[in-house]
């Protein structure tokens, strides 16, 4: 089985999230019919905007997600997580470019919607850390200890590689 479909494949995963996710819209739904919306701590009209844009994001990062897992799968194999350990390190540089970008001393002003919805909603849906968390442990399962250790190893110094480098890319167009 392909590497990057393992976590979909499992079959409790089909049956369970919607009834969780029904559960749990059902106690919002009572609970804001309850106590009314105002009332709820963080929850107004202005906030629930924010999560839409959070929810927005996340649903664009997860869907580049798939296809670059898929098209890694494609182009190097599936013996071993490439397009995770790709996505990740991507999604590092993404966030330390656009926090160092965007920061209070950086050269772009976005408002801090912006910044959740890049930050929270499309690199928190972009990055992979579930799926590499799940790959590393089917790897380590399967007695494959030295990929499982060069995912690891691989994931955190590349990572924080990649974050380094995208604070010191924005860091040199006059963002600090």
């Amino acid at each position: 089985m392909p590497v990057h479909d393992q976590e979909l494949s499992r079959p409790y995963v089909g049956r369970k999230i919607p009834a969780v996710m029904a559960a749990l819209a059902g106690a919002a739904a009572i609970l804001w019919k309850a106590v009314g919306a105002s009332a709820i701590p963080f929850v107004d009209g202005k906030s629930l905007a924010l999560y839409g844009w959070i929810g927005l994001g996340s649903a664009a990062g997860g869907m580049a997600r798939f296809w670059c897992s898929g098209v890694a799968a494609r182009w190097f194999g599936e013996t071993f997580p490439w397009g995770t350990l790709a996505i990740n390190v991507a999604g590092s540089f993404v966030i330390g470019f656009f926090a160092t970008m965007t920061g209070p001393e950086g050269r772009v002003f976005v408002s801090s919607t912006a910044r959740q919805f890049v930050m929270v909603g499309i690199c928190g849906g972009f990055t992979t850390f579930s799926s590499f968390s799940l790959q590393t442990l089917n790897l380590a399962n399967d007695g494959e200890w030295l990929q499982a250790g060069g995912n690891v190893c691989g994931s955190v110094l590349l990572c924080l590689a990649a974050v380094w480098a995208g604070h010191a890319a924005a860091a040199g167009l006059g963002a600090r």
